[in-house]
């Protein structure tokens, strides 16, 4: 549903008022006073007391009242003339014929809320009216021309494959103020502008919109989002600060675009999934403060307020798929893909909820919906406090790619918490510490140093210790006869220099290994 709306820019009676050369004729509004916001589209100097089945509307008419001085049901139907043709305002300049307001049409003029202004100086008509219309005049013209830049600026970002954020970044720079997307119900899938402001928005959007949502008061402009006769969404210009009807064109122009987006991406996300992976994204990396994000998770349509958080990650999962299963069950929460092919679902109950049986019967349901026997959920802690959400959803990630590491066959519970994954979850969340990095480096060094301990003697190492040192077993594994896994154990050994069949000293090689295969991501 492309906009086909086109609004000329306007001024209004007020800022017509203010121009310097209508100033100079000292300038009183008598009636209609509650009405200067009005748009004059023209100038007409009329004299003719039928003058009003010539306008078409948004006209400002300027007359010394001559031919009306004399016939006060003249002076009123006048009045009422300019009233039905929809004039922007009335402006009589008192003179000869009119020394002073003339009441019948001051109050016929009050009556129908149409602005009249009496000027008390004398002022030369052609001069006023060049003056507005030149006005005008320039302000379609800047009006065409940012549409046109506006249209331009957004094609290009589209024909680029540029991402739906860039759209509303342009849009931003040009309206100078928060940019929001939102469903029909509300939910913010996509913001733009200032960060502080946009959080300002935020904070309070569910109220602030639907107040704000039904008209174009104090710069709130908003546009349909639609296609092939269906509604899916809107547009919201919040406080714009220049005139509504250049803050209508940039939304017009930014839906069309945005409708042209939407139509031509085909099978990736939608907004909403976008808009929950944005934010999920960034509360795992940290980068921007938990507490900073609240507006945007509660603008989203999560639940925040007085909620227990359980952060869940699934390897490989279908978003929509988890989605699905979220629906079914009747549970509020967020899912999102993230990288490394993990896929995060953020839980949002209420408080006196049951946040582990509620987290443990979406695993199970989620396992028999996807028919996978494999399917695993890892799982953190139930979390009181949103500020501890980044580290849940860290936590539960580790937890993943720790079960993505468990040898095959190992049996594992269709949730799975930190304490499950023991001590390869643990290597898992030290990895990346530089005294666990160096150990690693150190205990197996005699093995990292040449090609030939990397392609065979470590893979070796590394099934006899997750065997429980089972030398049958690895013999098997390797398809080796027992005397050559023999010699390769003696290799190992005399690399390492150490006795693998002393406990410690194979269980500080072990860990080092699991440290080893965590940084390299294996």
């Amino acid at each position: 549903m492309l906009s086909t709306t086109t609004l000329e820019p306007a001024l209004s009676v007020r800022q017509v008022l203010g121009l310097e050369r209508v100033l100079a004729g000292e300038p009183e509004v008598v009636a209609g006073a509650g009405q200067l916001d009005r748009a004059v589209r023209w100038v007409h100097v009329a004299e003719a007391a039928d003058v009003g089945v010539m306008l078409s509307g948004g006209e400002m008419i300027l007359t010394t009242g001559v031919l009306l001085a004399g016939d006060e049901e003249a002076q009123a139907e006048y009045i009422r003339s300019l009233h039905r043709a929809e004039a922007a305002a009335v402006v009589l300049g008192l003179g000869r014929a009119f020394p002073s307001p003339p009441d019948v049409m001051r109050r016929a003029a009050e009556r129908c809320g149409l602005p009249m202004v009496v000027l008390h100086r004398p002022s030369p008509f052609a001069e006023l009216t060049e003056e507005v219309q030149s006005r005008l005049v320039r302000r379609k013209f800047a009006a065409v021309s940012l549409s046109e830049a506006v249209r331009t600026a957004l094609t290009g970002l589209i024909t680029s494959g540029a991402p739906l954020q860039s759209l509303l970044d342009e849009v931003a720079s040009h309206s100078a103020c928060p940019v929001v997307v939102t469903n029909l119900a509300h939910r913010v899938l996509a913001t733009s502008g200032e960060r502080s402001a946009v959080d300002d928005v935020l904070r309070d959007w569910e109220r602030i919109s639907r107040q704000a949502g039904g008209s174009e008061g104090d710069g709130w402009i908003r546009a349909e989002l639609g296609g092939r006769g269906e509604r899916w969404g809107r547009i919201v210009l919040c406080g714009y600060r220049g005139d509504a009807a250049t803050g209508r064109l940039l939304a017009d122009r930014a839906a069309e675009a945005l409708v042209l987006h939407r139509m031509l991406g085909g099978s990736v996300r939608t907004w909403e999934e976008q808009s929950a992976q944005s934010l999920l994204t960034d509360l795992v990396s940290g980068v921007v403060p938990a507490r900073q994000l609240l507006p945007r998770a509660r603008a989203a349509g999560l639940p925040v307020n007085r909620r227990t958080f359980v952060p869940l990650v699934v390897r490989d999962g279908d978003p929509a798929e988890l989605d699905r299963v979220l629906r079914l069950l009747g549970l509020p929460g967020l899912v999102a893909e993230l990288a490394d092919d993990a896929t995060a679902v953020l839980l949002s109950l209420a408080r006196d909820q049951d946040a582990k049986a509620l987290a443990a019967h979406f695993a199970l349901r989620l396992r028999t919906e996807t028919g996978g026997g494999r399917t695993v959920v890892a799982a953190a802690g139930a979390l009181a406090s949103w500020d501890d959400v980044p580290t849940g959803l860290r936590e539960a990630l580790h937890v993943a790619a720790a079960v993505a590491d468990t040898p095959a066959g190992q049996e594992l519970p269709v949730l799975v918490h930190l304490r499950d994954v023991r001590l390869r979850g643990l290597v898992r969340l030290l990895r990346d510490d530089p005294h666990v990095q160096a150990f690693a480096e150190r205990e197996l060094d005699g093995l990292l140093c040449g090609a030939e301990g990397e392609s065979e003697l470590l893979p070796v190492l590394r099934t006899y210790l997750a065997t429980g040192r089972n030398k049958s077993r690895t013999a098997q594994l390797h398809h080796v006869s027992r005397p050559a896994l023999y010699r390769r154990l003696e290799a190992i050994e005399t690399r390492l220099g150490l006795d693998l069949d002393d406990f410690e000293q194979a269980a500080s090689v072990h860990i080092a290994l699991l440290a080893h295969d965590a940084q390299q991501g294996r």
